[in-house]
């Protein structure tokens, strides 16, 4: 596999990996910001991507079992510099005739150094621009990085093969930390160009004293899964009622307790303000919310299946559930997005209530 297959496999394989990471970052963000900066996840997204590509061009091709038992070694280069012996044996390289120059350059012995070197050049900018390390800590994390990756190397792909079926090599260490370092400075003359960490990390507080639609979605969700998995535990040491048990908990008293904040409007620094009197109407909203957001689509769903039984439409079940399916995906698509355009919702009024970010009290004094 070449560098181009590898790196083609990268990107394909990104968007899987990077959203694992997608529901923690802006968890994080949403709790330490309060938004989520364009330019925030532009640097962390392509620094997720640059740490895939060059772990595939490390483990890939991967070779069968057969191949790799074939491999008795060497398995190790201790010796440091050999790549320089290398590059003088192994090309007609003359240093006072220039004609053997290009060949030279052409020679695995000397673009593969280059290229352990120019691998690393990223990590070190990425480190010194986003991460705010200092040179010593580019120097530490870039060799620990490249040393992970020769023992990953050495162990066979962490003992999948009984055998290396690559060099582990010191002068890869060397190399690309190199890389590393040339990075770091590297980006301390890019830096006069770019906006620094404290930049972003100041629009995105400016951002969060406001509550965006998404971050109110964002504290949805992470409340319907603490409620479920609060159901679960009631469901344990209770038969029957749970799920009003766990709503009456989660939904109401833990409201009233955090001054009408959810457990994820507080991860997320969110609280509730309400115009009129404030218990009576949020165990009201929520009671609302349930109605409409859970109890509507599945009642939705009854009815259909009681006029497919009623009309003995049987013959097109596929359909009637499909389009019933479909109804209730563009019901939730549609207050996702006017969610995400208003930062609120007509019921907001109805019940009197508004969303606040507690970011400014944090921050308000910086």
């Amino acid at each position: 596999m070449s560098y181009v297959e590898a790196i083609k496999t990268a990107i394909i394989a990104f968007p899987f990996i990077a959203l694992i990471f997608t529901i923690p970052f802006m968890l994080y963000n949403y709790h330490k910001y309060g938004s989520i900066h364009f330019l925030r996840v532009f640097i962390i997204y392509t620094f997720i991507l640059y740490l895939i590509t060059i772990y595939f061009l490390v483990i890939l091709p991967l070779p069968t079992f057969e191949e790799v038992l074939k491999n008795t070694g060497p398995y190790i280069n201790y010796i440091p510099f050999h790549f320089v012996v290398d590059f003088i044996h192994e090309t007609p390289f003359v240093w006072n005739n220039p004609s053997t120059y290009i060949e030279a350059i052409l020679d695995p012995s000397f673009y593969v150094v280059i290229f352990n070197i120019v691998m690393f050049i990223p990590f070190g900018m990425y480190l010194r621009y986003y991460f705010k390390c200092s040179f010593k800590k580019t120097l530490l994390y870039s060799f620990l990085l490249s040393l992970f990756f020769e023992i990953t190397q050495l162990s066979g792909l962490y003992f999948i093969y009984p055998n290396p079926y690559r060099l582990c090599d010191v002068d890869d260490l060397i190399q690309n930390t190199l890389g590393g370092i040339l990075g770091f400075l590297i980006m301390g003359w890019l830096d006069n160009y770019l906006p620094t960490r404290d930049t972003i990390d100041a629009e995105a507080r400016r951002m969060g004293e406001s509550v965006s639609g998404l971050r109110r979605f964002t504290a949805f969700f992470l409340d319907l899964v603490l409620f479920f998995l609060l159901v679960g535990i009631l469901s344990f040491f209770f038969q029957g009622h749970v799920l009003f048990l766990a709503f009456l908990f989660y939904y109401i008293l833990i409201p009233l307790v955090n001054r009408y904040s959810t457990i994820g409007m507080k991860f997320l620094n969110v609280k509730m303000e309400f115009i009129r009197l404030g218990l009576l109407f949020n165990t009201l909203r929520y009671f609302f919310l349930y109605l409409y957001y859970f109890a509507l689509p599945l009642g939705f769903i009854m009815l259909i299946s009681y006029i497919r039984s009623y009309y003995n439409l049987q013959g097109i079940t596929f359909l009637l559930y499909g389009g019933g399916l479909l109804v209730i995906f563009l019901f939730y698509l549609i207050h996702f997005i006017l969610l995400l355009k208003n930062k609120k919702m007509y019921y907001d009024k109805l019940f009197g209530v508004r969303f606040v970010s507690t970011i400014s009290i944090f921050y308000g004094e910086n």
